[in-house]
């Protein structure tokens, strides 16, 4: 099971980082038969994850069903195709309303974006439901959804995309990895705060340029891991870039106390810079501009 702790320009080469000039002690790994990140405990790793009651703004798009699965879809206002096609991943909670939002704030910039639900409808409430609910993704039918995701992006009337990106937080952060693992086409991927895999092996095939987001005050996903997946991307020579920053998991969800507004906008322009650059011909204005 793929479990994961729950967005300058891409041009940056095998390991550019941007890093906060200190990090936070490691954690103390506590014995445990959980096999949640970092060597934690549930109850520790629940701590990593809040919720806040804090409405998400209304959404702009629309649900539609991919693989067999919901989706959310949100379209540029006036767009028409071809359009780049961004794959929207959930943290631990789910499909959820907040989620939508960061699909409608991609669509304003110019994309496609679709936000898949790799927990078969489920929307968790409580940090025990969302782990446990985390704990039965079955990995290969969350594969299945997003190369049907990818598929509908590339073939879809009202996208026809021409370049794709996936971009996750939390659970979805290493899931945004794994479907640049699982989608040799796929163009780019952003991972906020994701567990992901540190042996060079398991990128293989990946062709899509990398933008990791992690903060160094993160028990989760500690600064060695985060080391230690820099370095395996190097080995694969997978066209990359680190950014770390002073803060604490799940730092960009702003319905999370953990929430960082000064880091989360820094991370946020970074990741637009990003997805402009590997997404958008180099001649294209920037939405907005």
């Amino acid at each position: 099971m793929v479990l994961a702790a729950a967005t300058a320009c891409g041009s940056g080469k095998n390991g550019d980082k941007e890093t906060a000039p200190a990090r936070a002690a490691e954690p103390v790994a506590t014995p445990s038969p959980s096999d949640v990140p970092g060597g934690l405990s549930e109850a520790e790793f629940a701590r990593l994850h809040e919720l806040r009651g804090d409405k998400a703004p209304p959404s702009k798009g629309q649900m539609i069903e991919v693989g067999g699965a919901r989706a959310y879809l949100s379209l540029p206002e006036g767009g028409k195709a071809p359009l780049p096609g961004v794959i929207v991943i959930h943290e631990w909670w789910g499909l959820n309303d907040h989620i939508m939002h960061w699909a409608d704030r991609l669509a304003a910039d110019g994309y496609a974006a679709l936000a898949v639900d790799l927990y078969g409808g489920v929307v968790a409430t409580t940090r025990e439901d969302a782990m446990a609910t985390m704990k039965k993704v079955d990995d290969a039918k969350a594969r299945a959804v997003l190369v049907a995701a990818h598929r509908f992006l590339a073939t879809d009337e009202r996208v026809k995309a021409p370049r794709t990106a996936s971009i996750g937080w939390c659970f979805g952060g290493g899931w945004s990895m794994e479907t640049a693992m699982a989608l040799p086409e796929l163009d780019a991927a952003v991972i906020y705060y994701g567990h992901v895999p540190t042996d060079a092996k398991a990128f293989t095939g990946v062709k899509a340029h990398v933008l990791g987001i992690f903060g160094n005050q993160d028990e989760g996903i500690p600064p060695k891991h985060v080391d230690a997946f820099d370095a395996a991307l190097e080995q694969d020579h997978i066209q990359h870039r680190i950014l770390r920053y002073d803060a604490p998991h799940a730092f960009a969800n702003p319905s999370s106390p953990a929430y960082h507004g000064k880091e989360a906008a820094a991370a946020w322009a970074q990741a637009r810079a990003f997805l402009r650059a590997e997404l958008r011909p180099a001649a294209e204005p920037a939405p907005g501009k």
